[in-house]
Protein backbone atom coordinates (compact mmCIF):
# COMPACT_ATOMS: atom_id res chain seq x y z
CA UNK A 1 0.00 0.00 0.00
CA UNK A 2 2.57 2.15 0.97
CA UNK A 3 4.38 2.17 -2.34
CA UNK A 4 1.69 2.09 -4.42
CA UNK A 5 0.76 5.33 -2.73
CA UNK A 6 4.01 6.88 -2.88
CA UNK A 7 4.40 6.03 -6.43
CA UNK A 8 1.57 7.98 -7.58
CA UNK A 9 1.97 11.01 -5.25
CA UNK A 10 5.62 11.22 -6.51
CA UNK A 11 4.63 11.07 -10.12
CA UNK A 12 1.91 12.89 -9.71
CA UNK A 13 4.52 15.73 -7.85
CA UNK A 14 7.11 15.23 -10.83
CA UNK A 15 4.97 16.14 -13.72
CA UNK A 16 5.98 18.87 -15.71
CA UNK A 17 4.66 21.63 -17.47
CA UNK A 18 7.66 22.90 -19.48
CA UNK A 19 5.55 26.48 -20.01
CA UNK A 20 4.22 27.16 -16.70
CA UNK A 21 6.67 29.40 -15.31
CA UNK A 22 7.12 31.04 -18.65
CA UNK A 23 3.12 31.60 -18.90
CA UNK A 24 3.81 32.67 -15.05
CA UNK A 25 6.15 35.44 -16.00
CA UNK A 26 3.59 36.53 -18.92
CA UNK A 27 0.81 37.27 -16.60
CA UNK A 28 3.37 39.50 -14.26
CA UNK A 29 5.03 41.26 -16.99
CA UNK A 30 1.42 42.09 -18.20
CA UNK A 31 0.38 42.96 -14.27
CA UNK A 32 -2.25 39.75 -14.16
CA UNK A 33 -0.63 38.61 -11.02
CA UNK A 34 -4.11 37.31 -10.02
CA UNK A 35 -4.28 35.30 -13.30
CA UNK A 36 -0.63 33.77 -12.75
CA UNK A 37 -2.36 33.19 -8.96
CA UNK A 38 -5.14 31.79 -10.18
CA UNK A 39 -2.88 29.26 -12.55
CA UNK A 40 -0.91 28.26 -9.14
CA UNK A 41 -4.10 27.20 -7.71
CA UNK A 42 -5.30 25.06 -10.95
CA UNK A 43 -1.80 23.45 -11.05
CA UNK A 44 -1.60 20.82 -7.69
CA UNK A 45 2.18 20.23 -8.03
CA UNK A 46 4.52 21.22 -5.13
CA UNK A 47 5.84 23.81 -7.21
CA UNK A 48 2.82 25.70 -8.09
CA UNK A 49 2.24 25.66 -4.79
CA UNK A 50 5.63 27.61 -3.82
CA UNK A 51 5.66 29.76 -6.56
CA UNK A 52 1.65 30.41 -5.51
CA UNK A 53 3.04 32.03 -1.94
CA UNK A 54 5.95 33.50 -3.61
CA UNK A 55 3.33 35.62 -6.25
CA UNK A 56 1.71 36.61 -2.83
CA UNK A 57 4.14 38.16 -1.34
CA UNK A 58 5.19 40.28 -4.79
CA UNK A 59 6.24 43.46 -3.86
CA UNK A 60 8.40 42.52 -0.72
CA UNK A 61 12.03 42.28 -0.65
CA UNK A 62 13.10 38.97 -2.80
CA UNK A 63 14.93 37.55 0.27
CA UNK A 64 11.50 37.52 1.98
CA UNK A 65 10.18 35.55 -1.08
CA UNK A 66 12.91 33.29 -1.65
CA UNK A 67 12.76 32.70 2.63
CA UNK A 68 8.68 31.68 1.65
CA UNK A 69 9.19 29.80 -1.40
CA UNK A 70 11.96 27.79 0.46
CA UNK A 71 9.94 27.24 3.52
CA UNK A 72 7.05 26.40 1.15
CA UNK A 73 9.39 23.79 -0.63
CA UNK A 74 10.33 22.41 2.74
CA UNK A 75 6.85 21.70 3.68
CA UNK A 76 6.22 19.66 0.21
CA UNK A 77 9.02 17.78 0.73
CA UNK A 78 8.14 16.82 4.27
CA UNK A 79 4.83 15.45 2.53
CA UNK A 80 6.16 14.02 0.15
CA UNK A 81 8.59 11.98 2.31
CA UNK A 82 5.64 11.15 4.58
CA UNK A 83 5.52 7.11 4.72
CA UNK A 84 9.04 6.68 3.49
CA UNK A 85 10.38 5.87 6.79
CA UNK A 86 7.64 3.18 7.52
CA UNK A 87 9.66 1.28 4.50
CA UNK A 88 12.84 1.49 5.46
CA UNK A 89 11.79 0.20 8.77
CA UNK A 90 9.99 -2.71 7.27
CA UNK A 91 13.29 -3.37 5.24
CA UNK A 92 15.39 -3.29 8.19
CA UNK A 93 13.20 -4.71 10.75
CA UNK A 94 11.47 -7.90 8.75
CA UNK A 95 15.33 -9.79 7.73
CA UNK A 96 15.69 -9.64 12.14
CA UNK A 97 12.23 -10.76 12.42
CA UNK A 98 13.00 -14.05 9.99
CA UNK A 99 16.39 -13.93 12.07
CA UNK A 100 14.62 -14.14 15.18
CA UNK A 101 12.37 -17.38 13.70
CA UNK A 102 15.63 -18.61 12.88
CA UNK A 103 17.15 -18.85 16.77
CA UNK A 104 13.95 -19.54 18.21
CA UNK A 105 13.33 -22.60 15.34
CA UNK A 106 17.21 -23.87 16.26
CA UNK A 107 16.49 -23.54 20.37
CA UNK A 108 13.53 -25.76 19.42
CA UNK A 109 15.13 -28.69 17.47
CA UNK A 110 18.07 -28.22 19.91
CA UNK A 111 15.41 -28.46 23.09
CA UNK A 112 13.80 -31.31 21.29
CA UNK A 113 16.99 -33.00 20.62
CA UNK A 114 17.73 -32.61 24.51
CA UNK A 115 14.55 -33.83 25.44
CA UNK A 116 14.76 -36.77 22.90
CA UNK A 117 17.38 -38.61 25.85
CA UNK A 118 20.08 -40.94 24.99
CA UNK A 119 18.08 -43.13 22.79
CA UNK A 120 19.27 -41.51 19.44
CA UNK A 121 18.39 -38.41 17.64
CA UNK A 122 15.28 -38.84 15.39
CA UNK A 123 15.87 -36.65 12.73
CA UNK A 124 11.96 -36.05 11.96
CA UNK A 125 12.57 -34.80 15.49
CA UNK A 126 14.97 -32.18 14.58
CA UNK A 127 12.93 -31.45 11.02
CA UNK A 128 10.36 -28.98 12.44
CA UNK A 129 12.66 -26.56 13.98
CA UNK A 130 14.85 -26.71 11.54
CA UNK A 131 12.12 -25.79 8.97
CA UNK A 132 10.93 -23.34 10.77
CA UNK A 133 14.22 -21.94 11.42
CA UNK A 134 14.70 -21.77 7.80
CA UNK A 135 11.29 -20.44 6.65
CA UNK A 136 11.29 -17.53 8.96
CA UNK A 137 14.49 -16.56 7.44
CA UNK A 138 13.58 -16.70 3.97
CA UNK A 139 10.12 -14.56 4.67
CA UNK A 140 12.08 -12.01 6.07
CA UNK A 141 14.51 -11.62 3.53
CA UNK A 142 12.06 -11.41 0.62
CA UNK A 143 9.82 -8.90 2.26
CA UNK A 144 12.89 -6.87 3.60
CA UNK A 145 14.43 -7.34 -0.29
CA UNK A 146 11.46 -6.19 -1.84
CA UNK A 147 11.16 -3.39 0.87
CA UNK A 148 14.77 -2.25 0.37
CA UNK A 149 14.15 -2.02 -3.49
CA UNK A 150 10.75 0.15 -3.46
CA UNK A 151 12.31 2.22 -0.61
CA UNK A 152 15.33 2.99 -2.65
CA UNK A 153 13.50 3.57 -6.01
CA UNK A 154 10.90 5.93 -4.09
CA UNK A 155 14.04 7.91 -2.71
CA UNK A 156 15.40 8.20 -6.30
CA UNK A 157 11.86 9.77 -7.60
CA UNK A 158 11.78 12.02 -4.19
CA UNK A 159 15.18 13.23 -5.41
CA UNK A 160 14.01 13.92 -8.74
CA UNK A 161 11.01 15.77 -7.70
CA UNK A 162 12.70 17.48 -5.22
CA UNK A 163 15.27 18.60 -8.39
CA UNK A 164 12.41 20.32 -10.55
CA UNK A 165 11.35 22.25 -7.34
CA UNK A 166 14.78 23.40 -6.98
CA UNK A 167 14.82 24.04 -10.51
CA UNK A 168 11.72 25.90 -10.91
CA UNK A 169 12.88 27.75 -7.62
CA UNK A 170 16.10 29.45 -9.56
CA UNK A 171 13.35 30.43 -12.59
CA UNK A 172 10.73 31.86 -10.40
CA UNK A 173 13.57 34.23 -9.15
CA UNK A 174 15.10 34.77 -11.84
CA UNK A 175 11.77 35.69 -13.45
CA UNK A 176 11.26 38.25 -10.24
CA UNK A 177 14.85 39.84 -11.03
CA UNK A 178 14.04 40.55 -14.72
CA UNK A 179 10.44 41.40 -14.06
CA UNK A 180 11.27 43.55 -10.79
Amino acid sequence: YIFVSKFIQLRKAGEEDKYFVQRIKDYVVEGKTSSAIKLCEDTDTPYARMIHKGLLRIGRPMSDILVIVENVGNVEVGRLEKGLPILATVAAGAPMIGFLGTVTGMVRAFFDMANAGSGGVDVALLSGGIYEALVTTVGGLVVGIIALFAYNYLVAELDKVVGKMEAKTVEFMDLLNEVH
